[in-house]
């Protein structure tokens, strides 16, 4: 169960807070329904419970707050707006990845795509995905790791009356299961028709905790829903009426031929239709909304007085009444051949016990009757994928595979890459053909004006884009649509990008030397006496570039903020590196290598110090030195966001 205490958002300037001290309960086997009209705080609320946004409160999943839970994901699954996704996905390959990051195998995906009815568009990319298809995406994300609790915010919002009842069905068999699901809607009507207990918000208060039952009976007002080629004449004689007899009539016109009327009967508004030779098409009891300006002096939870007009319980529609003509897609409630009273919004209530007795598109029994099997009931765990049965122990992230999966599902890293092969040996041309460029650097493409090579500046965008694209598009759930502060997920990003800058340096140089060749012939291409250092300087270059996109891309959160780090290593940190080292203070004709093996007792085997020279001396370079002293420096930044995170 979710149990929220207290939740208050931070006040804002000038304003109260969009949440002010709300307090309510979500048990398990039940739909709660948040409801409140755009603004009442119902996202907000939920973004505080999934500690995404700073306030006071504490909210409890099965006893444990969310910072507590190893494995968030295994606990909740959320909807919070679109898909969070690369437009550029495919919907397999998206679910997939997810995989890998809550740590299920890579055949749930397939399942839930199955359950979700999105086995047809596996291939489409996300940026595709119609309205519908989406929030279909979005629950299937959800469901993916298996979660005890689903948190969903306005899943309806933009879907038709088919994907409606599709939904709420998955969501009434999630409960039955035992599943706890907590969803936020704007619709009373809907939140009467789809829960069992209904969380009313007003200007981010509680002002109402209740079952839906209780919710249908005292907050809901019935109406008269009317038909009619001449609605405004009708809408004036039922004023007229009403002034005469002293009766409260509200007649609301809903645009077109329709209107709604709350305060009086199906018989009285047909009686003055009759007299006065009005055509009706339509006569029906319904159960509406709260009523214009229900706000304002709503009943409070421990006082639920029936609105206006409202005598008793609203009254359902009658076996004859026609459903609506052509509202389906405007008015959820309308199911075509679904018997009178079956589903309407009043017949809400909490859901039973055993196991067998969900019933499934959503309907429930009405208010003080008993449940009982109809014709439509289903298994309860129609329309869902299947429990998770084997978990991977103790961490769910995968994160090398993860990683690879996310680097590989689209097409970017591959551009990329195409175009720096292009770049570079377009360079490399002009630079021959220009002369006095150094073998080395026309291998590499590098001329002296630019500060770096274009290998190097896109093995910089290749890392900045590891999390630069996760921010833009968060795609790892586990930690509620932000990408965790994890050091092994950040050992696989810079190993997977450190292999993509290797092989991008690597082809580089490779189709430089092949293109020259081709144009000016062997002599160009000779191979130089030194070619060991200069590779390892090559590789250690780009290799830094792509690391230090990771970095700078995960600490400040933005791709153009890691590259725009990689750009300023050359431009900024090498002068200052390079006017450091040449001051007098640090002259010394000892190298560094020997006075670290003079300092340490034992020898290096195998001829280490060697190599260790060979080492500092790349280091020792103003750029590699700079790139250094860079990447430690972006490592603790990193380090210090997540504690921070941490703390908070």
């Amino acid at each position: 169960m979710i149990q929220a205490t207290g939740l208050t958002s931070s006040p804002r300037k000038e304003l109260p807070p969009a949440v002010d001290d709300v307090s309510f309960e979500a048990h398990a086997g039940r739909v709660t329904a948040l409801l409140g009209a755009p603004g009442a705080g119902k996202t907000t609320a939920l973004r505080l419970m999934l500690e995404l946004q700073r306030g006071r409160g504490i909210t409890y999943f099965r006893g444990r707050p969310l910072h507590r839970i190893p494995h968030p994901s295994r606990e909740v699954g959320v909807l919070l707006g679109d898909v969070p996704g690369h437009p550029a996905r495919t919907v397999r390959g998206h679910l997939r990845m997810l995989c890998a990051a809550t740590g299920v195998p890579a055949r749930r995906a397939d399942e839930v795509l199955e359950a979700t009815g999105l086995v047809s568009l596996r291939d489409e990319r996300l940026g595709t995905l119609s309205r519908g298809m989406d929030r279909r995406l979005g629950l299937a994300c959800a469901l993916l790791p298996d979660p005890h609790t689903l948190v969903l915010d306005e899943p309806a919002r933009g879907l038709s009356a088919a994907e409606n009842r599709w939904l709420y069905g998955t969501l009434r068999a999630y409960a039955a299961r035992g599943g706890t699901v907590l969803c936020t809607t704007a619709d009373p009507k809907e939140a009467a028709r789809i829960a069992d207990h209904v969380v009313t918000l007003e200007r981010g208060r509680l002002v109402a905790d209740q079952t839906a039952a209780d919710f249908s009976r005292t907050r809901l007002r019935p109406r008269v829903a009317v038909r009619s080629p001449h609605a405004a004449r009708l809408s004036a004689l039922l004023a007229q009426e009403a002034r005469a007899t002293r009766r409260s009539v509200e007649a609301v016109h809903e645009g077109g031929n329709r209107l709604c009327v709350y305060g009086s009967t199906c018989a009285d508004v047909g009686e003055i239709a009759f007299r006065h030779g009005i055509v009706v098409h339509q006569l029906a009891d319904e159960v509406g909304d709260m009523g214009p300006g229900a706000g304002a002096g709503e009943p409070a939870p421990d006082q639920q007085v029936p609105p206006a007009g409202a005598a008793g319980e609203p009254a359902r529609p009658g076996p004859g009444a026609p459903p609506p003509a052509d509202d389906t897609a405007r008015d959820p409630d309308h199911r075509p051949g679904t018997p009178a009273g079956e589903d309407s919004p009043a017949s809400a209530s909490p859901p039973q016990k055993a196991p067998d007795a969900s019933v499934a598109e959503g309907a429930h029994p009405a208010p003080g009757v008993r449940s009982r099997r109809t014709a439509r009931t289903r298994d309860t765990g129609a329309g869902l994928p299947p429990s998770v049965s084997v978990r991977p122990a103790p961490r769910p992230l995968r994160p090398l595979r993860y990683e690879i999966r996310r680097a590989t599902g689209v097409g970017t890293g591959f551009l990329v890459g195409a175009a720096v092969l292009v770049v570079s040996a377009l360079t490399a041309v002009l630079l021959a053909r220009a002369g006095h460029t150094p073998q080395s650097r026309l291998l590499a493409a590098w001329p002296r004006e630019l500060p770096l090579p274009p290998a190097a500046l896109g093995a910089g965008l290749l890392g900045a884009l590891a999390f630069g694209d996760e921010f833009r598009h968060p795609a790892l759930a586990a930690d509620r649509g932000t990408v965790p502060r994890r050091l092994g997920l950040l050992t696989a990003k810079l190993l997977v990008a450190s292999a993509s800058a290797a092989v991008l340096a690597v082809l580089t140089v490779g189709c430089d030397a092949e293109l020259l060749h081709l144009v000016y012939g062997r002599e160009v291409v000779e191979v130089p006496a030194d070619w060991l250092p200069l590779s390892a300087g090559w590789l250690g270059l780009v290799i830094g570039c792509a690391c230090a996109g990771v970095l700078a891309a995960g600490v400040f959160r933005s791709t153009t903020a890691g590259l725009a780090v990689v750009v300023a290593v050359p431009l900024l940190v090498v002068p200052l590196v390079h006017k450091v080292t040449e001051g007098p203070a640090v002259r010394t004709p000892v190298p560094l290598a020997a006075r670290l093996r003079d300092g340490v007792p034992l020898r290096w085997p195998f001829g280490g110090e060697r190599h260790l020279d060979a080492v500092l001396h790349l280091i020792a370079q103003p750029v590699g030195g700079a790139l250094t002293l860079s990447l430690a420096a972006l490592l603790c930044a990193y380090v210090f966001t997540g504690l921070r995170s941490r703390v908070r």
